[in-house]
């Protein structure tokens, strides 16, 4: 654990600052800045001109170790790399979440998957540059075929953007659109 990372920990153990705030206020006492808060933004895809404006694009295929309300914890296995990653509360607008996120090894990624609760996400993320943004645009498979989305993080939640043209209605805070709710219920059966 990093020296900002057992602060923040510290900071959380007394009670000086809450997940389920404003990230902006998260170190108000501490004069620090959050390095585990996720701002994001999510929003539905019109057509599959993305493909063509993509830079890179990698498979992944994710499970849950547990999802409950309010917390998360997702194996994922990007191509040829693994990750354990935390998730704390969305609060309400779904704008920003606590994450942790931890590289591990390809071999324990798949000791993990089989710990996961039922239900994987299939998917392949592209990668399209936007103004100084990056859209990471993920196309479903498997039960969730047919669902294409895209997400962008900001660096703070009144953050501007620019738009892509393929980008279509925006789903931030909807749970349905939650990797963790699509696994218990696919985007086919909806």
């Amino acid at each position: 654990m990093t020296k900002k990372e057992l602060k923040a920990w510290n900071l959380l153990k007394e009670g000086k600052f809450h997940i389920n705030g404003d990230p902006a206020e998260l170190f108000e006492k501490s004069g620090e800045t959050p390095q585990n808060i996720e701002i994001e933004r999510k929003f539905l895809v019109l057509d599959d001109s993305y493909k063509r404006e993509s830079y890179k694009h990698d498979h992944i295929v994710q499970g849950y170790i547990c999802s409950d309300e309010g917390r998360t914890v997702r194996v994922r296995i990007r191509d040829e790399r693994a990750y354990i990653t935390i998730k704390g509360p969305t609060p309400e607008g779904g704008l920003h979440c606590y994450e942790f996120e931890k590289e591990i090894s390809l071999e324990e990624g798949h000791q993990l998957m089989h710990l996961c609760e039922p239900g994987i996400i299939d998917k392949v993320r592209w990668l399209v540059k936007s103004g100084k943004h990056t859209f990471e645009v993920d196309e479903f498979f498997g039960e969730n075929e047919g669902l294409v989305m895209a997400e962008v993080e900001l660096s703070s939640v009144d953050e501007s953007v620019i738009i892509p043209d393929f980008i279509g209605k925006e789903v931030t805070g909807d749970p349905r659109y939650f990797n963790s709710h699509l696994r218990i219920h696919p985007y086919r059966t909806w």
